[in-house]
C-alpha cells in the first residue's frame, strides 16, 4: 500500500502530528482502566472536523501497538475510509446485512498495516439509521469483536443525522472530534446534549487543527 498523505502516522511517523495520535492512543488506554473499551465510535459535532482522518490514524497507532484492530466505515452517507487506504468499496458493512455468509465471514480488507483490517461501508443503503439501530447491527458488532481486540467505527456528524447517536448506544464508548477554528461551540454543546439524551458513553474529545504545542487527548 502507498499511504495517502492523510495517514501521517505512516508517511511521517516522527512528526508532531503522528506523536499526537500515539498520545491519544495512550490516553484511551488509561480511559479503559475502569471499563474496557473494545468497541469505539469516532464522530464529530458537525461536518469538516476531519473525523475520518483522525480515526484512520488512531487505528494505525493501535495496530502498531500490537492490538489486532478492525476499522469499520459506518458512515453510510459519505464513506471515505476506503479512499484514505486506497481500497475498493464493493463489499463491506452493508453486505453483512444482506448476505448471511458475510456475517460469518466479514468482507475485511487488508490495509497493508500489520494488525489492521478495514471493513468498508459497502453499497450505500436508503435507510442508514435504521440499519445501524437494528438487531442485526448488534450481531455484526459481535462478529467483528470475535476477530479483533478492538473495533473502531466511523459515523456521520452527530448534529447532522441520528446515525452516530443510534450506533453510540451499541458500543463501549464514543470519541468526539472537534476542529479548531471550524467547529462552532454551540454545535459541540448540542452534540454532547444529543448523545447524553440517549445515554451514550462519551469518553472525551479530540481537538484537531490546533496550534503546535496542543496535543490531542481523550478526557
Amino acid at each position: 500500500m502507498n499511504p495517502t498523505p492523510e495517514l501521517v502516522t505512516l508517511t511521517a511517523p516522527r512528526s508532531a502530528a503522528a506523536e499526537a495520535f500515539r498520545t491519544l492512543r495512550t490516553n484511551l488506554t488509561f480511559a479503559e482502566l475502569d471499563r474496557p473499551i473494545k468497541t469505539l465510535l469516532v464522530t464529530s459535532a458537525a461536518a469538516g472536523a476531519e473525523k475520518s482522518v483522525t480515526l484512520a490514524n488512531l487505528a494505525v497507532t493501535m495496530a502498531q501497538g500490537e492490538r489486532r484492530t478492525i476499522l469499520v466505515d459506518a458512515d453510510l452517507r459519505r464513506p471515505s475510509l476506503h479512499q484514505i487506504f486506497a481500497l475498493a468499496n464493493e463489499r463491506g458493512l452493508t453486505t453483512m446485512f444482506v448476505d448471511p455468509a458475510a456475517l460469518e465471514n466479514p468482507p475485511l480488507a487488508e490495509t497493508g498495516v500489520d494488525n489492521l483490517l478495514l471493513l468498508p461501508s459497502g453499497p450505500l443503503p436508503p435507510n442508514p439509521a435504521d440499519l445501524l439501530g437494528s438487531q442485526r447491527m448488534g450481531k455484526v458488532i459481535a462478529a467483528l469483536q470475535a476477530q479483533a481486540e478492538v473495533v473502531l467505527f466511523d459515523a456521520p456528524p452527530v448534529t447532522a443525522v441520528t446515525d452516530a447517536a443510534v450506533l453510540g448506544t451499541k458500543v463501549d464508548g464514543l470519541l468526539l472530534v472537534v476542529r479548531a477554528g471550524r467547529t462552532r461551540r454551540d454545535h459541540a454543546q448540542r452534540a454532547k446534549e444529543l448523545l447524553e439524551q440517549v445515554h451514550v458513553r462519551v469518553i472525551g474529545a479530540v481537538l484537531t487543527n490546533a496550534r503546535r504545542g496542543i496535543s490531542m487527548s481523550a478526557y
